[in-house]
């Protein structure tokens, strides 16, 4: 079985507005419906569980309801952290998932993470035990020093930056986590699930990813979805009325 698990208990602080990025509409939807959409058609995901902020449990089952996302099964409250909140998620799962299943661990606020990145995470699960979804950097880069001026370069080539989903042989994913916690380190790591892999010392694969595959931010991240969706609407509409617009898909 392959088990979604999306992450939508932040606040979204740096976006502005008043409520939590993922509840904010875009073209009449919330973020997090989009999201759901692509973990819903995807005939790889089994189950959906959705870890959401407290305070917005009865907004998500509103969402979930007037979508009509079926494989939803469950939904729990997030925790103060991030880590806290993958490990609720996981929680969740103990007594369902068998250690072989897989957990697609994904963030609410990434709706561009389609069908093919998805499954191709699974596959390189499959095959290895995780599946990350990366792309390489294109920017040339630098460490940062406490004046936040440039202090290192580092190569590019060598760099890789992750998107969605994060994938998981559900064991292996429940060792890591709880080895974590016996060792008190989850407080002092990054937010990122491969935070803890990279603590433990153990080994990540990546998986495919695109340009497109980013998880909303800021202002301006919202802008670039929605200015997708648009280009999306107007080749669709193209498409109807036998018109040929641009080269390639969103």
């Amino acid at each position: 079985m392959n088990y979604a698990v999306i992450l939508a208990g932040g606040t979204g602080t740096r976006v502005g507005g008043s409520i939590p990025k993922q509840f904010l509409e875009v073209r009449g939807k919330p973020i997090l419906a989009y999201t759901l959409d692509n973990f819903e058609k995807d005939g790889e995901i089994d189950s959906i569980g959705i870890v959401c902020h407290k305070d917005w449990m009865d907004e998500t089952r509103r969402i979930v309801d007037r979508y009509g996302y079926s494989k939803v099964r469950w939904l729990t409250p997030g925790g103060s952290t991030f880590q806290q909140s993958v490990m609720n998620g996981i929680s969740r799962l103990k007594g369902t998932a068998g250690p072989d299943d897989i957990a697609v661990v994904s963030f609410g606020v990434s709706p561009m993470t389609t069908e093919d990145i998805i499954n191709d995470s699974i596959r390189v699960c499959r095959e290895h035990g995780n599946g990350i979804s990366a792309e390489d950097s294109v920017l040339c880069t630098c460490i940062k020093d406490d004046e936040y001026s440039s202090s290192t370069s580092l190569v590019r080539e060598t760099i890789k930056g992750f998107s969605n989903p994060w994938t998981f042989r559900f064991g292996e994913l429940c060792g890591a986590y709880e080895e974590a916690q016996q060792r008190g380190i989850l407080d002092s790591l990054e937010p990122h699930t491969t935070s803890v892999y990279f603590a433990l010392g153990k080994r990540i694969w990546f998986s495919k990813s695109s340009g497109h595959n980013f998880k909303i931010t800021t202002r301006e991240d919202l802008e670039r979805f929605e200015g997708l969706l648009l280009l999306k609407e107007k080749r669709e509409k193209e498409q109807g009325t036998g018109r040929k617009g641009p080269e390639g898909e969103i």
